[in-house]
Parts: structure tokens; sequence; C-alpha cells
């Protein structure tokens, strides 16, 4: 097995996993499989914690500090990095809206999302104590909770994401300001721990599929108890949950990009995704931003006659801090699970979600896997059963490899809009492709 890429042994483990779970609950093995089985799969997501707050800290950082030859490029940067913004709170609330239009959480029978409830009885009432306590207090008290008081304290709780987001914008920005033979060694340090925190993440996912095989394993046969008949039903909400995902990264792809690059970046879509047609195939097969970046920045010169000055700004940039459909993704996702478990989020709570998502996707690393490591993030920030996670990991794969296409196409056309509006786009005379 290990000869296969990582991908397959997702996917085998995926399958695995699902199939245990049919088989014993079939054969009366689900004490022993929840006893013996998922706490592997416990032992995963606490893996995926624990790399979570790093990830966002040195990411967040080193981007951040990337940015000190920024005084040649100010203008072109402070404009790139507000198209990424603007593109991400477009797709967060696309997300957003789809989810709460279609529900695909509902979609449990009553019975089921009845268990789901009252195996995290203890979880809906403290968010019930939380809503009336924020009650209470003032109008900015959300303000108010991004900045710490103690940057030691927050980096403990992975709930407080946002005041360590914060705190690693507020460091980089710092960092940029000094001397630079002052910031080069405290560069050097953070792009060092960057390297090691990504060869962490590495190492983690190498056991994913054996925790997701644990994952699927125990959620089976805690959702069919002993009748596997009745896990018919997770398959066919999950299958309702990714037509809402896709339906939301394919309005992304056909409705808002080609509306951004026909009226900023003043091309025809058809142009622009023939162009781009080779980078989006080898991200949708790699799931990763970062290893289709020298394909999007070959296509984006060669094909659609961006500036070189351009693209090799905004497209690592973009690799770094543009997850338009990870962050869609996101937001469907903690919808989804606050659904299955019967919670309702309140419009400040889904405020919350395009906030965290947002800044979230800044500090996503460009690599597979890192989606689920900011949906912690997501989660956790909203208040939402982290264990809920195990709902959406099966699919996940799939809509991975779309998302990534989403990300990509994303940042070529935040690459088109800015080289046009700085008089950097110059499309070749024939695209042949």
């Amino acid at each position: 097995m290990r000869k296969l890429a990582l991908h397959w042994q997702i996917l085998i483990g995926m399958a695995l996993g699902v199939l245990w779970g049919f088989f014993a609950s079939s054969v009366g093995l689900v004490d022993a499989t929840i006893d013996w089985i998922k706490p592997f799969g416990t032992i995963f997501i606490n893996l995926l914690k624990l790399i979570a707050v790093p990830l966002v800290l040195v990411s967040l950082i080193t981007g951040v500090a990337s940015l000190s030859d920024i005084s040649r490029l100010s203008r072109i940067g402070s404009k790139t990095i507000g198209i990424y913004l603007m593109t991400t709170v477009i797709a967060v609330v696309l997300g957003l809206l789809l989810v709460n239009t279609f529900k695909p959480g509902n979609a449990f029978s009553a019975e089921k999302r009845e268990e789901f409830k009252e195996q995290f009885a203890a979880t809906t009432t403290q968010r019930s104590t939380d809503a009336a306590s924020v009650e209470q207090q003032g109008p900015l008290q959300p303000l108010i909770d991004i900045v710490p008081s103690n940057i030691f304290s927050s980096l403990t709780n992975n709930g407080a994401m946002l005041q360590v987001i914060f705190f690693a914008l507020l460091f980089g920005i710092a960092l940029i300001m000094i001397p630079p033979d002052k910031a080069a060694p405290v560069n050097a340090f953070f792009e060092g721990l960057n390297l090691i925190i990504l060869k962490i993440v590495d190492i983690i996912m190498l056991a994913a599929p054996y925790g997701v095989f644990a994952l699927l394993a125990g959620l089976v046969v805690e959702f069919a108890g002993d009748n596997p008949s009745s896990a018919v039903e997770l398959l066919l909400v999950l299958g309702y949950y990714c037509i809402v995902v896709l339906v939301g990264l394919a309005f992304m792809v056909f409705v808002v990009y080609p509306f951004l690059v026909k009226t900023v970046g003043k091309t025809k879509y058809g142009v622009f995704f023939k162009g781009m047609f080779p980078a989006q195939m080898l991200a949708f097969s790699t799931s990763s931003s970062a290893a289709t970046l020298p394909v999007t920045m070959e296509r984006c010169e060669k094909n659609l006659g961006i500036s070189r000055e351009i693209t090799s700004f905004v497209l690592p940039l973009g690799a770094t801090i543009n997850m338009d459909g990870t962050s869609l993704y996101q937001a469907v996702a903690a919808v989804f699970i606050a659904q299955a478990y019967g919670i309702d989020l309140d419009l400040s709570a889904q405020l919350g979600i395009v906030l965290t998502a947002t800044l979230a996707s800044i500090g996503a690393a460009a690599v597979p896997g890192a989606g689920v490591v900011m949906l912690v993030i997501v989660l956790q920030q909203a208040g939402i059963p982290i264990e809920g996670i195990a709902l959406i990991l099966a699919p996940d794969r799939l809509l991975d490899m779309c998302r990534t296409v989403v990300n990509v196409t994303g940042d070529a056309t935040v690459s088109m809009m800015v080289a046009q509006t700085e008089g950097q786009l110059h499309p070749p005379a024939a695209t042949d492709v």
C-alpha cells in the first residue's frame, strides 16, 4: 500500500472503514469497533488539532514577512490582498447562503438528529449559556475578543484562533517595519519553522488512511448500531451535502470569476478558461495550489498575456492566502455539521464563520489536507463539535480536488484583474493551448 499515492491510500482507507462498519454492525462487533478501532480516529483528530495553531501562526508570519519588498509594489500588494479578501468573503457568504437554503444537515431523520443532540447535549447546553452571556455584552465585544491580553494563553486555546491570527498579522507587519538586517535572522527562523510545520503536516497526513478508516468505521457502527441498513441514510445525506458544495464551487468558477474576468480583466472567459485548463486539471489531480503554481504562472504569462512582474508576485501570494474554494467548503461543512447535531447557529455565529474562514484561509498551507486542518479552526471558533468532522471526511478527497480547482482559478482571475488595472495585461495574438 505504501507504493500507492497518498490520495489512493486515503480512498482505500475510507472504503475499508465503511465496509468494516457495515460488517461489524452485521456480526455484532459494534462494541469492539468502538473500543479498539475508533480511538485511533480520535488520535488522528487530536493530531489535526495539535498542528492547527502552529500552522496558522507560522504561515501567517512568513506570509506577511514575504512582502518585505513591497515598497516597490505597495500599490499592487494592497490591491492584490484587497481583491483576494473580497473574493474569499464572496465564497464564504455564497456557501452560507446555499447551506442555509438547502439545509443538507436537516436531511437526517428526526430520530438520528435527536441522537446527535443527546450525544452532544453538553455542547448545546454550553452554547445556550454562551448565547445568554453574549446578550449581556456590548456591541463591540466581538472586536474586543479578537485582541488577546495574553498571547501565550491564546496559543494554548484552539478556540481563540482569531487572537492568534491577530497576533501573527501584527508580528508580521512589525517584522517588515524593522531594519532588514535585523529582520533577516527572524525571517530565516520562521521560514525554517514553517518548513518544519509543513513537514509535520506531511507526517500527519501519512497517518490519514488509518485515521479515516478508524473514524468511518466508528461513525458507521455508531450510526447503524445493530441495523446496518440505517447507514444508507448517512450515505444519502452525504451525497446531498456534496451536491450543495459542488453547486457553490461551480457558481464560483462559472459565474463569479467570469463576471470579474469580463468586467475588470476585459477578457472573454472562454479565452481565460482555455488558457487555464491545463493548470486546472493539474490542480484537480494534485489537490495542491503550490504544486500547480509553476504551471499556473506559465499559463498566465504565455496564454493570458499577464506580465511576469504581476504573476511573480500575485500568484505565489494567492497560493498562500487565497483559498476561495476551501473557504466556501468550510462554510458549508461547518453549518452542515451544526445542522446534523441540531445546533442552531444565529446570525452572529455565522458572521463569525465568515470572519474565521476568511482569515484562516490566509494561513492555509497550499497542500492536500490543509483544508481539513482549517475546518478544525472554523468548527472550534463557532463552538461546533469537532468530532463532527468525521461526518464529512468520506467525500473530502473528491471535494478537495474540486475546491483546489477553484483556488487556482481564483488566483489567476485576481492576477488578470490586477494586471489589467496596472496596464500589464497584453493578451497574445493567438492563444494556442
